[in-house]
């Protein structure tokens, strides 16, 4: 369920005789994973484990699984090798070998790049290789409304076909990837359709989940004052290579390269006390030939907004980017349900902690997506109780706005009672809203 980078993943490293079917919400580009900006991590060699691991653990406030940490890290060469051998293009010096860029919370480069659209380049390269597979298929505009289990056990899924019509799918396994829960929030860097569909299903059906309130918000994204279908942003990298922050006097306010959160914060603070509702990202300080070549993307969208980012400072305000919590899972993206998987943003396996090292993402999506796909090959066939599909009640699925607004707010309770179960009220962690930080999730 999901056509992102850990689904197209998991499918490519799933065996071939293994018949697959890919089921996305809207058009099978339309994923977060398309969206990553800045790049995807890789250990460089041992020396450099120690400290990645450390800023890993940093990042997340040593509230991250270390286990997962360790496999993520150590995985990190084979699957860049992986990525490589599908035709993704990082950046290379002029001696053909990889460029490494450093982004904020990281001790050292070590994040590798193509151009400001890293994701976009991965996932399209995985995504043709997933199209050459004649055991795979797609089916777009297709929405899961259910899963079909019985005794903590799942056998498939309830489907909304394009035409509006319901079908049941039979599954010996299922792979939840289908990515965040940015849909839920009035400013988010998020694809609107992506509204944690799998949180509302494992309330449902007593799934575990885990860390539901922990929820990144990334500390620069483009301000505008239209209302925008998604926040457009400005990546870390460009701190990493000398951005700096300035108040409304043109004053740095803020230690750049600190983790998100930190940044963030202090970006808030920095506009209550300004009263204003941005703060000014200056680029000039990075060569324009970098600019122009390693963030081709940022300059276009900033100079159709009216900014030479050659010479101007630009407006930036955070805005809610990604979730550390999720379906729980272990270290093989196994759920609580039996033949249930969950894998990239869906899932928490404790990579992140409290907060994500930027860049860490799609590396963890990936490794624990084929840790799935390992898991599933290595099983034999496995039974389907058909009873499970006995009485289903397809006229409960039927309104979709109704259906829509209760699987909204059951996650949004949810997230809101964690908080306070953790002792933090409503505005703590959330996507942000006007000058308090407030969390604002749209039903």
């Amino acid at each position: 369920m999901g056509s992102g980078c850990s689904g197209l993943y998991c499918a490519l490293k799933l065996p071939r005789d293994k018949r697959v079917l890919i089921v996305t919400k809207r058009d099978v580009e339309s994923s977060d994973s398309f969206l990553a900006q800045g790049g995807i991590c890789m250990l460089k060699d041992e020396s450099d484990y120690d400290s990645y691991f450390e800023d890993t653990m940093r990042a997340g406030h040593y509230e991250n699984d270390p286990e997962s940490v360790e496999i993520m890290i150590r995985s990190s060469q084979g699957l860049i090798k992986d990525l490589i051998g599908c035709g993704v293009d990082f950046a290379r010096d002029e001696n053909g070998e990889l460029m490494f860029t450093r982004e904020g919370a990281h001790s050292d480069k070590r994040i590798l790049f193509h151009e400001d659209e890293t994701g976009r380049e991965v996932t399209s390269k995985l995504l043709e290789q997933v199209r050459k597979l004649s055991n795979v298929t797609i089916m777009e505009y297709t929405v899961m409304v259910d899963i079909v289990c019985k005794d903590n056990k799942n056998y498939g899924a309830v489907l909304r076909m394009p035409d509006g019509s319901f079908e049941t799918v039979r599954a010996q396994n299922t792979v939840w990837a289908c990515g965040g829960i940015g849909g839920l929030y009035r400013r988010s860097t998020n694809f609107s359709h992506l509204t944690g569909d799998a949180l509302a299903l494992s309330l449902q059906h007593d799934i575990r989940l885990k860390d539901i309130n922990y929820v990144q918000v990334h500390p620069t994204t483009f301000y505008t004052e239209q209302e925008e279908d998604r926040c457009f942003l400005i990546t870390e990298s460009v701190r990493g290579e000398g951005a700096k922050l300035y108040d409304k006097y043109m004053n740095r306010f803020v230690d750049e390269l600190q983790p998100r959160d930190v940044v963030t914060e202090a970006i808030f603070d920095q506009m209550n006390k300004d009263k204003t509702e941005f703060v000014w990202e200056d680029l000039t300080a990075i060569p324009e030939n970098e600019l122009r070549s390693h963030f081709p993307h940022i300059v276009s969208y900033c100079s159709e907004h009216g900014y030479d980012v050659t010479k101007d400072v630009i407006p930036v305000v955070p805005a809610q980017h990604y979730f550390m919590g999720g379906v729980w899972v272990d270290h093989d993206s196994r759920t609580s349900m039996e033949h249930l998987y969950a894998v990239g943003e869906t899932a928490c396996n404790g990579v992140h902690g409290r907060n994500r090292l930027a860049s860490n993402s799609l590396l963890e999506s990936m490794v624990f997506a084929g840790r799935a796909a390992a898991q599933i090959g290595a099983q034999g066939p496995c039974g389907i109780d058909g009873s499970a599909f006995d009485d289903i009640d397809f006229s409960k699925y039927k309104d979709v706005e109704a259906l829509r607004r209760e699987n909204h707010g059951m996650v949004r309770d949810a997230i809101a009672e964690a908080d306070q179960e953790m002792g933090r009220d409503d505005n703590y962690h959330g996507a942000i809203d006007g000058l308090q930080g407030k969390r604002v999730l749209t039903v």
